[in-house]
C-alpha cells in the first residue's frame, strides 16, 4: 500500500488517558448506552425518508439526528464562528469517530468517509442516504474518481467536508493535510474553509479522551465519555486555491 495514499498516525494508546483515569459510572454508562440505542433506532426510517426530502429539509433532519446522537454520547457542542451554507470545501483535523457527527450537527455538509463506514449498522445506511462520498483506501486507483465526485458536488453548490490527514490523530499531535481533495476546490474555485475540532473537559483544558486510535475500541471510546466538545473555525474566505499543495499547507496552518 502506498503510504502517501494511506498514511498512518504515530499516536497510540500512550496518547490516551491512563487506565486509572476516571470513567463514567455504571449507571450513567447504562443510561448513555440506552440513549444511543434509542437514537439509532429512531434513525432507522431516515435512509428511506431523506432522499424524498428537498435539500434544506434533508439537511435539517440530518442535523437534528446528529445532534441527538452527540447528546446521547455525552458530547456538548460549543461552536465558534459560522460555517458556510453553500459551495465550500470544509477541511478538518481528524480525532474521533464523533468528528463526522460534529460536522453534520453544525453544517449542511456532504461528508467523505472510508468505504467501511457504509457497512456500519444504521449509521452506514443513513450517511449513504445523506450523500456521503465514500473513499476506498484499499484501491488507490479509485482516488481520481473520488476527487471527481467531490468536484461535482462542489460544482453543484454543495458544502463538502473532508479529513485530509487520512487517519485519526490524538488531538495533541496532528498530521499534514494530503493535497488530493484540494484539487476539487482548485477546479471549481470553491473556497477552502479550515475547521479545527478540539475535545475539551468542562474546565476548558484539552483532552485526548475522545481520540479513536490504533487498537482502541468503540466501547472504550464510549466509556471514556467526552464531557464537552469545542468546534473552532478559522475560515479562508478566498475564491479558491490555485495550487492544491499550497492550499493544503495553508489550510493546515490555519487549523
Amino acid at each position: 500500500m502506498n503510504p502517501l495514499w494511506r498514511p498512518s498516525s504515530p499516536c497510540g494508546p500512550g496518547c490516551l488517558p491512563p487506565a486509572g483515569a476516571p470513567r463514567v459510572g455504571a449507571v450513567r454508562l447504562a443510561a448513555r448506552l440506552a440513549a444511543l440505542v434509542a437514537v439509532l433506532l429512531a434513525g432507522l426510517p431516515l435512509p428511506l425518508l431523506l432522499p424524498l426530502l428537498p435539500g434544506p429539509r434533508r439537511h435539517a433532519v440530518g442535523r437534528g439526528w446528529a445532534r441527538a446522537l452527540l447528546r446521547a454520547a455525552g458530547v456538548r457542542l460549543v461552536v465558534r464562528g459560522r460555517l458556510p451554507q453553500r459551495r465550500a470545501l470544509l477541511v478538518a483535523n481528524h480525532v474521533s469517530w464523533l468528528d463526522a457527527l460534529v460536522v453534520l450537527a453544525v453544517a449542511p455538509a456532504r461528508m467523505t468517509a472510508k468505504r467501511e463506514v457504509r457497512d456500519w449498522p444504521v449509521i452506514g445506511a443513513l450517511v449513504a442516504a445523506g450523500g456521503t462520498i465514500f473513499v476506498d483506501r484499499e484501491r488507490p486507483r479509485t482516488l481520481p474518481a473520488t476527487v471527481a465526485a467531490v468536484r461535482s458536488a462542489l460544482a453543484g453548490d454543495a458544502v463538502v467536508a473532508v479529513f485530509p490527514e487520512g487517519t485519526t490523530w490524538c488531538g495533541r499531535k496532528a498530521g499534514r493535510f494530503r493535497p488530493a481533495m484540494f484539487q476539487a476546490a482548485v477546479d471549481t474555485g470553491a473556497p477552502v474553509v479550515p475547521v479545527t475540532l478540539a475535545y475539551r473537559r468542562s474546565s476548558g483544558t484539552a483532552t485526548t479522551v475522545a481520540a479513536f486510535l490504533g487498537d482502541d475500541t468503540l466501547w472504550a471510546s464510549v466509556r471514556r465519555a467526552p464531557p464537552g466538545h469545542r468546534l473552532r473555525r478559522r475560515a479562508d474566505r478566498g475564491t479558491g486555491q490555485r495550487r492544491r499543495r499550497t492550499g493544503a499547507r495553508r489550510a493546515h496552518r490555519a487549523g
